[in-house]
């Protein structure tokens, strides 16, 4: 059986590990690494558990794009911290380990890549849509369950890496009762206030369930919203400004131009002495030692 492609969503990852370890975890120096340790212990379960012949880490390298907030102004406004700059509310502690986190990853010889104007979801619906399957994406964000198919699987860890779930479309159907296929309708009309977005009113998963199975897709239920009891017709025509320019936000990009990279996972680090020097001079030698040692037996 083919190996997976194991995607990272990195934001959502180093997110997650910043808060699941304690910042009292620094470097020699005093410098917080506790989100660095945590990524690095997650990536080496992961490989250890689903036996990856390629890694790569996606970044934001535009966690707000602007055509996104043009279509929905709202969407992750809650989430600047400077409206002048654009910029990302970061814990102060954060921001420092993750240039720190990259380095580490390509000595060891995983790549972490981002396209200019775009998120790292849009960097995972690209690489699930160009690479060989089988693809394995790893997030804590939902909105990713879009891009299941037969030959894509969401590895969803927001509770975590050790309480991790494996989403295929069985898994969304039995949970959302949508298939994976209208998930990104599903969120349109549910909306998500973690990314901004208001959904319709009145209208929630058990009704956007309801709706989709009913008429297959957004497009399909707006062109029968006179069919619609008086309640929720309103509530349809109420959010049609909003339901016209949504789906757009929330879909994945599947085309973004990715940058050159090299997926496949060696058994041996791609710059031994310079993760050595970085190991030491940032505390990681038990978290480095435990990738080196998945990535030699995997």
């Amino acid at each position: 059986m083919p190996r997976p492609l194991l995607a990272l969503d990195a934001p959502s990852m180093y997110f997650r590990a910043f808060f699941g370890v304690p910042d009292t975890v620094t470097a020699p120096d005093g410098t917080p690494v506790n989100a660095v340790r945590g990524f690095l212990d997650m990536v080496s379960t992961l490989i250890k558990t689903r036996r990856p012949d390629r890694v790569v880490s996606a970044l934001d390298y535009d966690w707000r794009p602007a055509w996104r907030v043009e279509l929905v102004p709202s969407y992750k406004t809650h989430r600047v911290a400077d409206p002048a700059e654009n910029e990302e509310e970061v814990p102060d502690f954060l921001s420092p380990q993750v240039p720190i986190l990259i380095d580490v990853l390509a000595a060891a010889g995983i790549p972490s890549i981002g396209a200019a104007g775009f998120e790292a979801d849009d960097v995972l619906g690209t690489l699930a849509a160009v690479s060989d399957p089988p693809v394995e994406v790893v997030t804590g964000d939902r909105d990713l369950f879009q891009l299941i198919t037969d030959d894509v699987k969401v590895l969803y860890v927001g509770r975590g890496v050790s309480k991790l779930e494996v989403m295929d479309d069985a898994a969304v159907r039995s949970r959302y009762g949508v298939p994976a296929a209208a998930y990104a309708d599903f969120a349109v009309l549910r909306g998500d206030p973690s990314d901004g977005l208001p959904g319709v009113a009145g209208v929630g998963e058990k009704t956007a369930a309801r709706l989709l199975t009913a008429y297959g897709d957004l497009q399909s239920l707006l062109a029968a919203a006179h069919e619609q009891a008086p309640g929720l017709r309103a509530k349809l025509l109420a959010a049609a400004d909003y339901l016209a320019v949504a789906p757009q936000v929330v879909a994945v990009s599947r085309t973004v131009d990715l940058p050159e990279y090299d997926a496949g996972l060696p058994r041996e680090p791609a710059e031994p002495d310079r993760l050595a020097m970085l190991a030491e001079r940032w505390g990681l030698k038990s978290p480095v030692d435990r990738l080196l040692s998945v990535m030699a037996t995997r």
